[in-house]
């Protein structure tokens, strides 16, 4: 005779059984819905990344056509030119730099001799993962320019060259004319000249499009100077190579702006004689929200100046860095007309200006490397050397995204620390090196 209760007990324990299998049902809804999920995320992913990459090539199709565009024997004989000159520039092993440091493989791409004289050169430097802002620069300075490059290790060296290669076999005349490139590595790393026959990253650059895509693909916001390695990034040593031979010279980072004309603006100053030696012409910097249109003109700049999209230069992080400039008074001034120097500004410490100047201009300081008094020491030695500095009316340039204390890398503030022990170590050379001057700084 059953036991009383049996009956329920084998109840409770079907109804158990059944509540488990419900839960498992459920979780396995649960756990497909979120499988669909991220596999509805991935191919939106995936589309935004073939979209992206499509508005990439279109815009760099318009700017820099090349490829099949130059015509096959046109095309041979730039690829033919270009690797001839790199082979040779590379073959000689580059040149060390004063510190011993670094090896520089001096122009791997461009002729200097065929750069006008009085062409007024940008200057700029920066690594693999910034060289997708030269294509804007392109478009917006007219004139010649010059990057310097600097690959932190032999594999970035490789793709330097590579990129180097491509840039100077696919694209037009044009954009060759205008571009020079150097490279600049570690000194235990020897570049080499490319294969064009191996597969990797040819296999995906066909035409002078396909080079500035590249470029524009490894583009990452990553830290200022975070290179991952235990190499210091030679920001000043950059900037004089880069530089180098210009008659007269505008040098900023590679991810700056300049406005729109600025190129003949200054072409047809200084042909006024307004270039003279010991004046240096200021370009008042600004900063602008990331993805916000860069603007072309004082005018535009003004508007997104109300906007709250643009502000001056550091305006978070340093503002005595750029204060000098005098941003009210510049702003006073009527945009448009032709450009020319509309007030002077005596320097002051820690005024870091960006400016044109031709002559005897002191070279950037190379003992300076990483973060921190890279260029306010060059501006203090400009000072002490007796320049003069005037700023422009009707020029600018743009820093693409604000600068925010969170940007840096985490071993900014021990460099600046170190570059301030340095700085003060420079600024007691300069009274040698200048003994007649009565500016200090």
């Amino acid at each position: 005779m059953p036991m009383p209760g049996a009956g329920v007990a084998a109840l409770a324990a079907g109804g158990g059984g059944g509540h488990s299998a419900a839960r498992c049902s459920a979780y396995k809804l649960a756990l497909a819905a979120l499988l669909a999920v991220a596999l509805l995320q991935f191919v939106y992913l995936s589309l935004l990344a073939g979209l992206h990459g499509r508005e990439q090539r279109r815009r760099y199709g318009q700017l820099f056509p090349g490829g099949a565009a130059l015509g096959a024997s046109l095309q041979r004989r730039a690829a033919e030119s270009a690797k001839e000159q790199l082979r040779a520039v590379l073959a000689a092993g580059g040149a060390l730099d004063a510190s011993g440091d670094y090896r520089v493989y001096r122009h791997v791409l461009g002729d200097p001799s065929r750069r006008p004289r009085d062409a007024v050169l940008l200057a700029t430097h920066a690594s693999l993962s910034n060289l997708g802002h030269v294509g804007t620069l392109l478009e917006r300075w007219a004139g010649p320019l010059a990057v310097a490059v600097f690959a932190a290790r032999p594999e970035e060296a490789q793709l330097a060259t590579v990129l180097t290669y491509a840039l100077g076999a696919l694209c037009t005349e044009a954009v060759r004319d205008r571009l020079t490139m150097h490279l600049v590595c570690p000194a235990r790393t020897e570049a080499a000249v490319p294969d064009p026959r191996e597969p990797g990253e040819f296999a995906r650059i066909s035409s002078c499009t396909d080079v500035f895509t590249s470029m524009g693909a490894r583009s990452r916001s990553g830290r200022n100077y975070a290179l991952a390695t235990n190499v210091s990034y030679p920001n000043n040593l950059l900037r004089n190579v880069a530089r180098e031979g210009a008659g007269h010279a505008l040098v900023v980072d590679v991810d700056m702006v300049p406005s729109e004309g600025l190129w003949p603006g200054l072409r047809d100053l200084l042909a006024q004689g307004e270039g003279k030696a010991g004046r240096a012409l200021v370009v008042p910097a600004f900063e602008i929200r990331q993805g916000v249109r860069v603007p072309r003109t004082k005018i535009e700049l003004m508007r997104f100046l109300k906007m709250g999209h643009v502000r001056p230069f550091y305006a978070e992080l340093c503002p005595r860095c750029q204060a000098p400039t005098n941003y009210t008074r510049w702003l006073t001034l009527p945009p448009g007309g032709p450009l020319r120097p509309a007030y002077r500004v005596t320097w002051q410490d820690p005024w870091e200006p960006f400016y044109v100047a031709g002559g005897a201009v002191p070279s950037f300081n190379e003992r300076f490397r990483q973060y921190g008094f890279n260029r306010i020491s060059q501006a203090c030695e400009l000072h002490v050397a007796g320049f003069e500095f005037e700023v422009l009316n009707d020029a600018f340039l743009v820093h693409k995204g604000f600068k925010m204390p969170g940007d840096f890398h985490p071993q900014k503030e021990a460099e600046n620390q170190r570059n301030k022990v340095l700085f003060r170590q420079f600024k007691q050379d300069l009274k040698m090196k200048y003994p007649d001057s009565p500016r200090r700084c």
